[in-house]
Order: C-alpha cells, then structure tokens, then sequence
C-alpha cells in the first residue's frame, strides 16, 4: 500500500517537473497523461506547481474557470468545468503590451470578470450568496496558453498545466452587477479590427453567474476559497484565437465596455 502511495506521488511530481521545465524553457513538453489520468491526481499537479509558485514569491490574485462551454464538456467527456489560478504575474493592463515571450502557443478569449468585495468560504453557496460578495465585473481578455505541445490535451492534461492558464487583461471600468444580464450579454472579439470571435453570456455555463457559483463552492472549503479583492474569470464567451506576434484584440461585451489586448511584434 505504502509503495503504490508512495508511486503515485512520484509521478505526480515528475508530471509536475515537466511542465514546469516547458515553462522554464519555453518549449512545450509531452502531454502528462502518461504519468497521471484522474482529475484527482491532476489537481494534485496543479498544487504542486502552485505551492512552489507561492514559495518562489508568486502572489495569488484569483482563479480561472475552464471547460465552460458544453460542446468542450463533451469532447472531454465530464459534465463540470475546471479551474486555475492566477497570479500577479499574470496580470496585464488594457490596451498595453503583453509580452509575448512568456507565452508558448497563446489563444486569445473574451471573458466576465468577477471581482470580489467579500470572501466566499465555506459554501456551498447561491447565485444570491455571489451576487452579494461581487463588487463589480469588467470586460477580460484571458490569453490561454499550454505548456504541452501542439495542444495535444486531455482534461487531465489541462487540469494539471494549471486550466491552460497563461495570461489576462482587464478592462479599466468596473460595472456593478445591479442590472446587469450576464446571460444576454453579447460578445464580439475583433483582431486588428475585423472581426473573429462572437457569442454571449450564456455560452459560459448558461450564465457567467453559474461559473462563479461553481468556482466558489469547489474551493470554499479549502485553502484556495475565494476571498475580497480575488479575480474571477468565468470561462469564455466565444470561440478561442490563436495570438501572433503584431496582433491587437479588442473584446466588447455588452453591458460592460470594451477591453483591448495588445501584443508587441
């Protein structure tokens, strides 16, 4: 019993050293499913990679919800999302460079971001419980990225190489959620002003809404449960892009304004 424990968390470790050396190097590794298969032992990556994040001076600002969009659920074979963390590092302002050099094979999405004004531990919780722990909501632009070559991923996969998580923008307006209708809000995603990715609120679980519930009562119980101040990206509004060099993305959301991702040549 001992030796199979003791197996399990070494291939945890080794999944998590290889990821960590694509980050390190900038070239993408081999997918991870050969060295752990469940969500449980994926999750167990992903912690590994954050605790040494936190340890090495990373600041944890919020989470990242994946997997949102049912036809992906299905591709995956799960009927719930995933999530990430996010880091201060992570973080880029509207409309200035994101650098390109810390990013492998980046894809651009249009999300709702949440921000919290009151933590969400414990749970599980309501619509209602969200609604009064946000402080308001802007327009974002997630830039995910995989450390695992060519995109080749299962949900263990993702889920151990952090949801896919690479970077994000926000939007600098922030809107309170008072009349709002996050489930109608349309979508458009333009790049160099034409016109690639459209959609709506409710290609993100329904409702982005729906996401946060989620995100909060699977972490409210434990060390990571969502707190004041913490971002939370929902999970995209429509398709995703592929981010070249020399690219600027601007996302509209309805109801929140407009957010623009630019990347240097």
């Amino acid at each position: 019993m001992y030796d199979e424990w003791s197996d399990a968390v070494d291939t945890r470790t080794q999944a998590a050293d290889r990821l960590a050396e694509a980050a390190r190097s900038g070239k993408p590794c081999a997918p991870i499913r050969d060295l752990v298969s469940t969500a449980a032992d994926a999750y167990a990556v992903q912690e590994i990679n954050t605790r040494r994040a936190i340890e090495a001076g990373r600041r944890l600002v919020g989470r990242k919800v994946g997997v949102t969009n049912p036809l992906l659920q299905q591709q995956f074979g799960i009927d719930q999302p995933d999530f990430g963390m996010l880091f201060g590092d992570m973080a880029y302002s509207d409309g200035l460079p994101v650098p390109m050099d810390g990013l492998l094979q980046p894809r651009a999405e249009a999300e709702v971001a949440l921000v919290l004004g009151r933590d969400l531990t414990g749970g599980p919780f309501t619509v209602a419980d969200v609604l009064r722990a946000v402080e308001f909501a802007l327009p974002a632009i997630e830039i995910a990225d995989s450390r695992i070559a060519g995109w080749d991923i299962t949900l263990a996969d993702t889920v151990a190489d952090n949801a896919s998580a690479g970077a994000f923008v926000l939007g600098g307006t922030p809107v309170p959620l008072m009349g709002l209708d996050l489930r109608a809000a349309a979508m458009t995603m333009t790049r160099g002003g034409q016109e690639v990715s459209t959609g709506s609120g409710e290609a993100c679980l329904g409702n982005p809404l729906n996401a946060a519930v989620w995100l909060a009562s699977r972490l409210g119980p434990t060390e990571y449960a969502l707190r004041a101040g913490d971002v939370v990206l929902t999970g995209a509004l429509g398709p995703v892009v592929p981010v070249e060099p020399g690219d600027v993305f601007e996302a509209r959301i309805e109801g929140l304004g407009s957010v623009r991702a630019v990347f240097p040549k």
